[in-house]
């Protein structure tokens, strides 16, 4: 487990800047090489593949209790697309790579 899976979501509800392209690198670094900063730096994505509706499904309700902090979907028969970002900064907090590392250790079988 890495130390970003260790940690707790903080709430976020403005008043603080996004994390910079460089910050967010760093963070990333510490994720899954799957995960991917957007052309803009202000969220990070990574495609899941299943092998059919159900477990696409399952991974999705797993998601959902992770840190109270959702990501946006994209869920089709054998795959989901999540991207973290986090809303009220309009960019990248550390609460979305926390979330980004819990997400890698929820069992894709």
């Amino acid at each position: 487990m890495t130390a970003l899976a260790q940690k707790k979501c903080h709430p976020c509800e403005g008043g603080v800047a996004p994390l910079t392209p460089e910050q967010a690198a760093r963070l990333l670094a510490e994720v899954s090489k799957d995960w991917v900063l957007t052309d803009n730096a202000h969220a990070i994505r990574r495609e899941f593949r299943f092998r059919d509706f159900y477990r696409t499904m399952s991974f999705v309700n797993a998601l959902a209790n992770i840190e109270d902090h959702h990501p946006d979907l994209e869920v089709g028969y054998n795959y989901c697309r999540v991207t973290f970002s986090t809303h009220t900064i309009r960019g990248l907090s550390e609460n979305d790579f926390v979330c980004a590392a819990k997400t890698d250790l929820i069992p894709l079988s």
